[in-house]
């Protein structure tokens, strides 16, 4: 996956079937579904791939144990079915994890028990492991560190796990492997019509400045929190789409939740759930729910949401945590769809919209990381349908998911980039050559992880990579110096102090 071989791909085609608009993991599978089925595509992503939502999630593939008390069936099969392809499909990138839900009386254990009998029957022939009841001593040994007072038993069932900015980079390579063009760094600034439909594309190379302009059959609007803004370039008059929510992460060191089974508590005191789960040798607290009015690139965590998970993290773990222990805290918008007024947004719908334009602008917005290929499936279906394309049938449910290899060897693979984690010189390289990282952040926040397990170890090991880029791309000192302040300016977001 070369960015020049890309750019190549893009000046050499004439016309596009499908424009796909976002390069997050609904545009990349949409990029993968289209190109599978013979489609000429092009995917533009005005940052890199999952710089936004998408690698900001829970690092969960489920179904949603809490959507069933919503009474979402439809929301909640459809994820299980979603969940098994993932797990079958990129195994490189995924793994099934054990849950614990504590309980605190007997209608609890009653009620969540048959909760998650039904949530296995759901998942059908893709069931991951089936749930079963514990007694209070069955929970503290798996889980010790769990508060024992009033502590009645639990509840063990099983569900998928994956680095999601990582397969979307894996997204994208599939993509490219099938024949799309996929372009990150490259912003959609307007649309051109004829007679009403769009026909031309005008694209920005943010890296070279250079605009071209590209002739297509129909667009597929992708962007998530951002859909609006793309409709509203398509149509001014369109009705805002998105309900921004945000919600955040927190990530501790394993020695406060050392188990291999995560935590799950399907309702806090504020009706919220909190999970605690391991990942990267590290622990993933969260999530929250917050209504924003603002919808931005680096969404912030609020004190608010850190302190809410803090203390119920503590409430139920022995072993506290407090600020001072966070490596790092990251926030996400889910991009909500709109509803009646005063609705909270914890109880908005998590399904998927397709909205089609007069103009041929397909609209893919909502849904969740797991649903991603079926909501690809359904827009590449509506914008085939409405560009009168040769109608082909989907594939993607037993696509294998590829990925380039990242190995440490040659000049730099014994040199780690940072003293007290395993990426090396060697790796950074290749995300360089292979994986079309072109900034300090893409290597350290979406090609390697560091910047959402240890902030504090990733503005340590900038300049290490700062420099790695300056020389595979020819870049002078000045650029390698603005590489470090950025990434550094933009890590201490992550940092609680």
């Amino acid at each position: 996956m070369n960015r020049n071989a890309m750019l190549q791909q893009l000046a050499e085609t004439v016309t596009w079937d499908m424009v796909i608009v976002g390069g997050g993991a609904t545009g990349l599978g949409t990029a993968i579904d289209a190109a599978t089925r013979g489609y000429k595509v092009l995917l533009a992503e005005r940052f890199d791939f999952g710089k936004g939502t998408s690698s900001r999630s829970t690092k969960l593939i489920h179904g949603g144990v809490r959507y069933l008390a919503q009474g979402n069936f439809k929301l909640v099969t459809e994820a299980l079915r979603e969940r098994g392809m993932l797990l079958k499909n990129a195994p490189h990138i995924t793994s099934i994890q054990p849950f614990i839900v504590p309980v605190f009386s007997i209608w609890e254990k009653i009620y969540y028990t048959a909760g998650l009998a039904l949530y296995d029957l759901l998942a059908g022939k893709l069931s991951v492991g089936k749930s079963k009841t514990l007694s209070k001593k069955q929970v503290l040994d798996k889980i010790p560190s769990l508060q024992p007072e009033k502590l009645f038993g639990g509840i063990r069932y099983f569900d998928g796990q994956f680095d999601d900015a990582r397969l979307c980079v894996d997204l994208a390579f599939t993509a490219a492997a099938h024949g799309a063009c996929v372009l990150n760094y490259c912003n959609v600034i307007a649309f051109e019509k004829n007679k009403g439909i769009i026909d031309n594309v005008v694209l920005e190379d943010t890296i070279s400045r250079k605009k071209h302009s590209v002739r297509c059959k129909t667009v597929i609007n992708a962007t998530g929190v951002f859909a609006g803004t793309i409709a509203k370039m398509d149509d001014a008059d369109t009705n805002e789409l998105i309900m921004p929510s945000q919600g955040i992460h927190l990530v501790v060191d394993r020695k406060f939740f050392p188990e291999q089974d995560a935590l799950m508590i399907p309702k806090t005191e504020d009706g919220r759930v909190l999970f605690a789960v391991p990942w990267h040798n590290k622990v993933v607290i969260g999530t929250t729910d917050t209504p924003v009015a603002g919808i931005i690139e680096e969404p912030k965590a609020l004190e608010d949401e850190v302190d809410f998970l803090i203390h119920h993290f503590n409430k139920y773990n022995a072993r506290a945590i407090q600020k001072k222990d966070v490596l790092s805290v990251f926030a996400g918008l889910r991009p909500l769809i709109r509803s009646s007024p005063g609705k909270s947004t914890s109880l908005l719908s998590r399904d998927h919209t397709i909205i089609v334009t007069k103009s041929r602008l397909v609209t893919v917005t909502g849904g969740k990381w797991t649903t991603y290929r079926k909501m690809a499936e359904e827009a590449v279906n509506n914008a085939a349908f409405v560009a009168k394309l040769p109608k082909k049938k989907c594939i993607t449910s037993n696509l294998p998911i590829q990925y380039y290899s990242v190995k440490s060897e040659g000049l730099y693979a014994a040199e780690k980039i940072h003293p007290e984690y395993l990426y090396t010189c060697s790796e950074v390289i290749d995300h360089i050559r292979k994986g079309m990282a072109l900034t300090v952040e893409d290597i350290l926040a979406r090609r390697m992880r560091l910047l959402f397990l240890d902030a504090k170890a990733a503005m340590e090991a900038a300049p290490v990579v700062a420099l790695l880029l300056q020389k595979e791309r020819v870049q002078t000192d000045e650029w390698r110096e603005e590489q470090i302040i950025s990434f550094q300016t933009l890590a201490r977001q992550y940092l609680l102090s």
